[in-house]
């Protein structure tokens, strides 16, 4: 019997201890905590059942990370990590949230409460809905749920109605829920993407001619160099490690580029192996860079200027002449751009020794088959785009595309935030892309481009969105400028909130809210008259496969996203509507179908991903290396050298997760690489900068941001020495969200500067 478990207590940030930082990752620690939490949340039958199914080619995708399973070999029996166990175990938890949780917590009491708290609460049983005036949320039936939405949306105006997507999402419920969206007349779709990999979309789109990575998970087996910039696997893609064990026994070279010497760039205890248990695990990085936050521009500007000077002095010993000559444009501006090099403000943009960038060149310039891997490290700062296009132009000098072993890596951090993309939730869609879903479907669809999520965000604070829906995911604690933020869903008519648990999203609800439970990615999916449905997901290296839950649902309330998208779209449009939404509810191989004839790479697509392992989405750098650009060749870019500055007094924040999170989701309080545990409101700092600032190591002090003569302010948050970057400090997020400007966003592609904050700290008086 499924049954909640009472737990009054919330995070008590005078708990906080501080251990030394580990120097390696996973290990039997990890499988032991991977163990405990799928125990404690879940019971044996239900952990062993939902681990024994993780990532097979007969059973789910992980609900984390966006990592790619192999498609040439045999999977491991554990194909999962310690955070892949946690999400499991969050989503498969008996613990429930029925109606009498909310009958027993007023909003002015949940509003007090974290993230954390409000996760661990359980899996939320029925519909819920909170009207203008109530205190509570109170149960609603299905029926009169989806009579409230459609009485809402057609009460207003299709711009003046957001429909925002998380990333795990599956690609049938994306794109209905795009096609819902368009249906009604608009564009407004913003989803997670706008927040983490925008950046590297609009770097690639226009330098290669594809938003996505070029590489398989083979090519990273079989490189000669792996560059790993900006991006904390041992964390947030714990697998990602043993690709890169993999190419290091292959010959490969790996260097790690981040302001904190994270456990996982530095060692990889593999919980799978003899090595991983009784010895001290494998060596990571061959060579690690530790960058100052926002420099890597600086790094890569200088590693051009290093290639091209070799060239220059050995004609032919690094610049591929026949591809660069042949398949690209603009070689001869950047060779003249990157000429010269001010080697005192390299090294004052980078915190890094010519020394140590002379290295890496070297390591480049020997490499035959290179890639480069970056995550959100790189894409949230003002000249992420600019420092995007500087990898692109050294992977074209060498001409690593289109060869094995080589090419750009944008790495996923959501699974199937990739998909959701690929299936059209995207406020600025393609004319080829809405001219296809008008030849589906016969009827006509809106051009003009929608709000994307920081435009949202300006949508609500001025009062000018009248009903917001939420696909997953928690935009409130996900999206910059917290309190700005919620103010605005505040003033919404209605928020709709598609959900597994509860999130501080819902406690900010508009004037009238409906919280929806759903399906997650481990519940079977059986109530239809086609019989159990799958679902289908888009990994990081665009491969596209089968996932199909295989666990009893909590309750029996729970509907399926597929069925809530359409059973909205009838209530919203009218079941004479000519999309046959019900039909395509009840058996997803006919929203494949759609699929199959209107986005190109997905022919014949129930037929494919029923195949072993799937299919590989087309991608013309890697397949046939030419380059689909507007001028039909990969484009050199030139772009002015730019890093973070802050006046005297102040650091460069950025925000992370704690190894006990996945995005908005906290599993525990335990960031155990980083040796920090039972609290979250905390900021590491370098100990040389503490002492520069007069500051003391457990100090409690307030942290303002300062952006455009705006200040914003986190209160009592712990100072910790920790050796990140001098000049730099971190934080987790969501909690340091609030200090993030919601005008602080990346130049092209609206990204949030959360890796771009000029912060000083106040003690508490």
């Amino acid at each position: 019997m499924f049954t909640t478990t009472p737990d009054p207590h919330d995070i008590d940030e005078g708990a906080l201890e501080v251990h030394a930082p580990k120097t390696a990752a996973a290990g039997v620690k990890a499988v032991a905590v991977a163990l405990e939490r799928g125990l404690a949340q879940a019971g044996v039958g239900r952990t062993v059942r939902g681990m024994l199914r993780i990532n097979q080619r007969d059973g789910f995708d992980c609900p984390g990370c966006a990592w790619p399973e192999s498609i040439t070999g045999k999977r491991k029996p554990a194909e999962f990590c310690e955070n892949g166990a946690k999400a499991i175990a969050e989503e498969s938890t008996v613990r429930t949230v029925t109606p009498a949780f909310w009958a027993a917590h007023p909003i002015a009491q949940l509003e007090g409460r974290s993230e954390f708290w409000l996760g661990s609460r359980g899996r939320i049983t029925e519909p819920v809905v909170i009207r203008p005036g109530e205190t509570h949320y109170s149960p609603i039936s299905w029926g009169e749920a989806f009579e409230l939405i459609g009485e809402h949306l057609r009460a207003t105006t299709p711009e003046r109605c957001v429909f925002y997507t998380s990333g795990r999402t599956a690609n049938e419920t994306a794109f209905l829920y795009q096609l819902f969206a368009r249906s009604l007349g608009t564009n407004n779709l913003p989803d997670c993407s706008n927040m983490c990999h925008e950046s590297s979309g609009f770097a690639l789109n226009p330098t290669i001619g594809v938003g996505k990575g070029t590489v398989s998970l083979e090519d990273i087996h079989r490189s000669e160099l792996v560059l790993v910039v900006g991006q904390n696997p041992g964390t947030n893609h714990p697998r990602m490690l043993s690709a890169l064990v993999e190419c290091r026994k292959n010959g490969g070279k790996v260097v790690a580029v981040n302001p904190l010497p994270e456990a996982g760039l530095m060692a990889f205890k593999d919980p799978q192996a003899l090595g991983g248990i009784v010895g001290g695990g494998e060596k990571v990085a061959d060579e690690f860079l530790q960058i100052k936050v926002g420099g890597d521009l600086a790094l890569f500007q200088a590693l051009g200027h290093l290639l091209l000077a070799r060239e220059e002095r050995e004609p032919g010993s690094v610049v591929d002449r026949l591809f660069v000559e042949a398949q690209t444009a603009g070689f001869a501006d950047y060779r003249e751009a990157r000429r010269a090099l001010d080697w005192a403000e390299t090294e004052r943009a980078t915190g890094l020794s010519r020394a140590q960038i002379e290295t890496v060149a070297e390591m480049m310039i020997a490499s035959k088959a290179t890639i480069v891997c970056w995550a959100l490290g790189l894409t949230q700062q003002r000249h992420s785009v600019d420092t995007l296009k500087e990898i692109v132009n050294l992977l074209l000098v060498q001409g690593n595309f289109g060869r094995p072993g080589a090419g750009a890596c944008p790495v996923r951090g959501h699974s199937n935030v990739q998909g959701d993309r690929t299936m059209g939730i995207w406020e600025k869609p393609t004319e080829a892309f809405i001219a296809a879903l008008e030849a589906e479907f016969g009827i006509p669809f809106p051009r003009k481009h929608g709000y994307e999520s920081v435009e949202t965000q300006h949508a609500l604070e001025a009062g000018e969105v009248d009903v917001f829906v939420s696909m997953g995911g928690n935009f409130l604690s996900a999206a910059s400028d917290t309190e700005h933020t919620k103010a605005g869903l505040k003033r919404t008519g209605l928020t709709v909130h598609v959900s597994t648990k509860p999130n501080l999203s819902h406690v900010a609800h508009g004037r009238t809210s409906l919280i929806l439970p759903t399906l997650g990615r481990t519940d079977v999916d059986d109530k239809h008259a086609g019989g159990r449905q799958f679902v289908t997901i888009e990994d990081s290296m665009s491969v596209v496969h089968r996932s199909q839950g295989r666990l009893r649902p909590v309750s029996e309330h729970l509907l399926a996203e597929p069925v809530i998208v359409a059973r909205m779209a009838e209530a919203a449009l009218g079941e004479d509507h000519p999309v046959d939404w019900r039909a395509m509810a009840e058996d997803y191989d006919l929203i494949r179908d759609h699929i199959a004839r209107v986005i190109p790479g997905f022919e014949d697509y129930n037929r494919r991903v029923r195949t072993r392992d799937g299919f590989v989405l087309p991608s013309p750098p890697r397949d046939t290396r030419t380059f689909a650009t507007d001028i039909g060749k990969a484009r050199f870019t030139v772009s002015p050298l730019e890093y973070l500055t802050p006046p005297a007094g102040h650091l460069i924040l950025q925000t992370l997760r704690s190894h006990d999170q996945y995005n908005t989701t906290i599993y525990g309080l335990d960031d155990r690489y980083r040796g920090i545990s039972n609290a979250r409101k905390v900021v590491l700092v370098n100990p040389e900068d503490l002492a520069a600032l007069g500051l003391a190591d457990r100090e409690l002090v307030d942290v303002i941001s300062v952006f455009n003569g705006d200040e914003r302010h986190a209160e009592a948050f712990r100072l910790v020495g920790y050796p990140t970057a001098r000049g730099c400090a971190a934080a987790y997020y969501p909690e340091a969200n609030v200090l993030v400007h919601k005008d602080l966003v990346a130049r092209e592609s609206n990204t949030p500067g959360y890796k771009a904050l000029t912060v000083r700290f106040e003690r508490r008086r």
